[in-house]
C-alpha cells in the first residue's frame, strides 16, 4: 500500500496534542496544471521546508508540492527532541571516515541546533523552544560508558555536557529504573508542528510556492510528476522521508519508513513534578527508546513502542500505556487525552541518506530519529549545492549508510527479526 495513506486520510491531520494546539486555519491550493521553477521540493516537511526556505532566500523560484499539508508527516508528530550529533557516537564515525570529517560533520549537527534555535525565533516563536535533553541509562555499565563518551567529547571536541548519577538523575526524572544520565543543555525541546508550520509561512514570505493534496508520482531528470500536473523544475529534491512513495530505487533500498507512537497524558498540575522537575526532554538508552517531556499546559507527552508493520497496530495503547507506567508507577490509570502515530525514515547505519540519486535529483531521507535539527541544515545544505556551493552537501554525502540486505523488498522482514530479538533484550534487561 502507498505509503501516504496506509495510515492516514488525506489532508487530515492525525488527533494530536500538537494538532490540537496549532492554528491549522491556512489550506494551501493543490496544484493545477503544469508549472515551472528552477526548484521542485516532494515533501512539506523540514527537510522540504528548509530547503524551499534557503533557496528562495537565494532568489531561486521554489515550488513545494505535499500529498498531505505542511507538516503533515513526521515534522508535525515527533516528539520534539532538538537532540545533538547524529544517531551513532562520534568514535565510532569517526573510524568510518577519518577524524578530521567526523568532526567536520559533529560540528554541522552543532551549527543544526543553532539554526534550529534561530528559525524558530525567526519565524516560529509560538513553537516555545527550550533548552535541555537529559539521557538516561539503564544499567551501571552503560553509564559508565556514557561518563566515558561525555569525556571524550569534551576532550576531543571541546563539548560539555553534565554526567549525572543515579541520585541525581533521579533527583529532575524521578523514575526508579534509570542509574544516571548526561544532561545536554545545548540540546533542546520544541512543539513540532507549529515549527513546521512556522518554516512554511517564511519560505513563503521568501517567495516560494506549497501546493498540498499534491502526490509525486514519478521523477525524471528536469520533470517532476505528479497527479494533477507537471513541475518541470532544474533541480528536484525529494523530501518525504518515511512518507515518500517509491519513486526511486536508490532510495528505497536505503531508507526504511518504521512508525512510532506519542500519548499525551490529561494536564498533570502538580503531579507533573512525578516526571520532571525541570522542563527538559527525556530519551533513555533502551533500543526502543522511551522519550518523553512535558508539555506546556503540564502534560506528560510519552513516545516509544515502535512498530515494523507498514500499518499501525489496532491497538496503540495498551503496549504505549504499559511503557509509560512501568516508567512512572504513580501514574497508574492517569487519562490518556491524546494518543497518535507517525513513520519515520530509518537506514541501516542511522544515519541520513543525502545524496544526489539521478541528475538533477537530490534525496534527504533516512534521519533515524535525529531529524529535528539536521533536517533544518539539510535543507540549508541542499539549498547551498543548488546554487552552486557544494561543499558541505558532498560532506554530508559521505555519511555511510549502505543498501538494506535485499533492498526494498526483503528489508522489512529482516528488519523485524533484528527488532524483535533486540525489543526482547530490552524486556529481559539484557
Amino acid at each position: 500500500m502507498n505509503p501516504l495513506y496506509r495510515n492516514d486520510k488525506p489532508g487530515a491531520y492525525p488527533a494530536s496534542w500538537y494538532a490540537a494546539t496549532a492554528d491549522l486555519s491556512q489550506k494551501r491550493p493543490p496544484l493545477d496544471g503544469d508549472i515551472r521553477a528552477d526548484v521542485a521540493i516532494v515533501g512539506a516537511g523540514y527537510t522540504g521546508l528548509s530547503t524551499a526556505l534557503h533557496a528562495a532566500q537565494r532568489g531561486l523560484d521554489v515550488v513545494v508540492i505535499d500529498a498531505h499539508r505542511v507538516g503533515f508527516g513526521a515534522s508535525g508528530r515527533n516528539g520534539g527532541q532538538v537532540g545533538t550529533g547524529w544517531n551513532q557516537w562520534q568514535d565510532w564515525l569517526q573510524k568510518r571516515v577519518s577524524p578530521q570529517v567526523a568532526r567536520t560533520l559533529w560540528d554541522l549537527t552543532v551549527e543544526a541546533k543553532a539554526l534550529t534555535r534561530d528559525l524558530a525565533a525567526i519565524h516560529a516563536p509560538d513553537a516555545m523552544y527550550k533548552p535541555g535533553v537529559l539521557h538516561g541509562v539503564w544499567s551501571d555499565s552503560e553509564a559508565h560508558d556514557w561518563r566515558d563518551y561525555a569525556d571524550w567529547l569534551r576532550t576531543n571536541y571541546d563539548y560539555d555536557t553534565e554526567y549525572l548519577d543515579a541520585e541525581a538523575f533521579q533527583a529532575i526524572c524521578p523514575s526508579k529504573g534509570y542509574r544516571g544520565g548526561v544532561l545536554d543543555w545545548d540540546a533542546g525541546h520544541i512543539h513540532p508542528l507549529r515549527y513546521a508550520l512556522g518554516l512554511a509561512r517564511g519560505a513563503e514570505a521568501a517567495g516560494a510556492r506549497i501546493f498540498e493534496l499534491t502526490e509525486a508520482t514519478s521523477v525524471e531528470t528536469g520533470r517532476l510528476i505528479t497527479n494533477l500536473g507537471i513541475v518541470t523544475a532544474d533541480h528536484i529534491v525529494l523530501a518525504g522521508n518515511g512518507y515518500m512513495p517509491d519513486l526511486m530505487p536508490d532510495v528505497s533500498s536505503r531508507v526504511m519508513p518504521i512508525n512510532s507512537f506519542i500519548a499525551a497524558t490529561e494536564p498533570l498540575g502538580d503531579r507533573a513534578n512525578e516526571v520532571l522537575t525541570k522542563d527538559i526532554a527525556v530519551a533513555d538508552d533502551r533500543f526502543v527508546v522511551n522519550y518523553f517531556r512535558l508539555s506546556e499546559d503540564r502534560r506528560l507527552l510519552f513516545g516509544g513502542r515502535e512498530s515494523y508493520t507498514l500499518g499501525f497496530p489496532t491497538d496503540i495503547m495498551t503496549a504505549l500505556r504499559a511503557r509509560m507506567e512501568k516508567l512512572f508507577p504513580t501514574l497508574k490509570g492517569v487519562q490518556i487525552d491524546y494518543h497518535w502515530g507517525g513513520t519515520l525514515g530509518i537506514t541501516m547505519t542511522r544515519l541520513p541518506f543525502i545524496s544526489t540519486v539521478k541528475p538533477g535529483v537530490i534525496a534527504a531521507a533516512g534521519f533515524s530519529g535525529h531529524g529535528v535539527a539536521i533536517t533544518g541544515l539539510a535543507g540549508k545544505v541542499i539549498a547551498e549545492a543548488i546554487a552552486g556551493e557544494a561543499a558541505r552537501f558532498e560532506l554530508l554525502s559521505k555519511l555511510p549508510t549502505g543498501k538494506f540486505p535485499g533492498g526494498k523488498h526483503a528489508r522489512l522482514p529482516l528488519l523485524t527479526l533484528g527488532m524483535t530479538w533486540y525489543s526482547l533484550r530490552d524486556r529481559l534487561g539484557i
